[in-house]
């Protein structure tokens, strides 16, 4: 686990098209490339929608939960491809992309640390392992955290990226092994000239497949950066729940990234006022000194959600296959839906990835 992906080269000569150029795109571009597919990835704005907003958590472990064992396994196994993945392309790059190795979820009330000791548990039967840290231990952990917080539940491994250099490296890593990128809008998959075509357009892949269960969620965040004396951010990424809703810090090299909003708002991507405030609010419940720091930007994505929360990942005709439905997690998705991707190009499944069959829904044909 953790090791890096071999991938077999075949499929000379055959053309695929990708549609979509965020992380998954761009991924599935990449990895399909290296296995001698001569690819093409179409998109008007490369990495400008949830991938540029993102918080790069990689957190399947401590936001699993009885009765979803599906979504725990799923995530797990990309999280366990991550350090292969992203060393990779580090060493391309040249940049760095991990910006954490752990994180730490955090209980402020009764209520939420008798569900961290849910969590733990619920981990242990998995064989994943996740510790239960005292009032005393999370101060000693991250003296910065409020002294009102009761209780945290530390997971080793589960780190996080920089989504904006994760995005360059990718774009980079596509261009070396051969991908053709196109600045345009798709309308029509049945207008593309290609053998095969992979659908990664995020909650507009409903839009090119009618019936494909995804929709949009909005999520704004907050950038803050460092200034001279300002209390020192976290070594690993803090999450907890304040006043029901869930809210995290991912430290930076420049600061610390504030999420997220959750809103069934359709297709709007505009930062409100309302929920600056509730990010301010819930951030400073977490780290009392956060406002020391510079409001450097607001922003807001449209995650693409499925039904149950799972990605949507795998041939829905003879010609297409999508890989959509990634909700808040695309960034951690990335490794396991690029190998599934691939594997699916060629006609077979990645057994990780079943749960993430679009047959479980239905998907018409066309």
């Amino acid at each position: 686990m953790g090791s890096e992906v071999i991938v077999m080269h075949s499929n000379s000569g055959a053309t695929v098209s990708v549609v979509g150029g965020g992380v998954i795109g761009l991924a599935c571009a990449w990895r399909a490339a290296q296995a001698g597919w001569h690819v093409t990835l179409h998109d008007p704005a490369v990495g400008s929608g949830a991938s540029h907003v993102a918080g790069g958590m990689l957190a399947p472990l401590s936001e699993g939960w009885p009765g979803e064992e599906a979504a725990l396994a799923v995530g797990a196994a990309s999280l366990d491809r991550w350090p292969g993945f992203g060393g990779e392309l580090e060493r391309a790059s040249g940049l760095s992309l991990f910006t954490t190795t752990d994180s730490l979820t955090v209980a402020l009330d009764a209520a939420d640390a008798e569900d961290l000791h849910t969590i733990a548990e619920f981990l242990g039967r998995a064989g994943r392992t996740a510790r239960v840290l005292t009032r005393r231990e999370v101060r000693e952990h991250e003296p910065m955290l409020a002294r009102g917080i009761r209780l945290g539940l530390l997971t080793d491994g589960e780190s996080a990226v920089d989504n904006r250099a994760l995005l360059t490296a990718l774009r980079g890593a596509a261009a070396d092994a051969g991908v053709e990128i196109r600045g345009e809008q798709v309308a029509d998959l049945d207008a593309l000239e290609s053998d095969r075509v992979v659908l990664a357009a995020g909650h507009a892949s409903a839009r090119l497949w009618p019936g494909l269960q995804v929709r949009p969620v909005k999520g704004e965040i907050l950038r803050l950066r460092a200034r001279p004396g300002v209390t020192p951010a976290p070594t690993r990424t803090v999450r907890g729940v304040v006043h029901g809703r869930p809210a995290y810090l991912v430290p930076r090299a420049d600061g610390i990234v504030v999420g997220a909003t959750q809103l069934e708002a359709g297709e709007d991507t505009q930062v409100t006022v309302a929920g600056v405030r509730d990010l301010v609010a819930d951030a400073e419940a977490l780290m009392p000194a956060i406002g020391e720091y510079e409001f450097h930007e607001a922003a807001a994505g449209l995650r693409p959600c499925s039904p149950d929360n799972i990605p949507i990942v795998g041939a829905v005709s003879d010609r297409v296959v999508v890989a959509t439905g990634h909700g808040r997690n695309g960034i951690l998705m990335t490794p396991v839906t690029a190998d599934a991707v691939v594997a699916a190009l060629a006609g077979d499944e990645l057994p990780e990835m079943a749960p993430a069959s679009p047959t479980r829904f239905a998907v018409p044909a066309r």
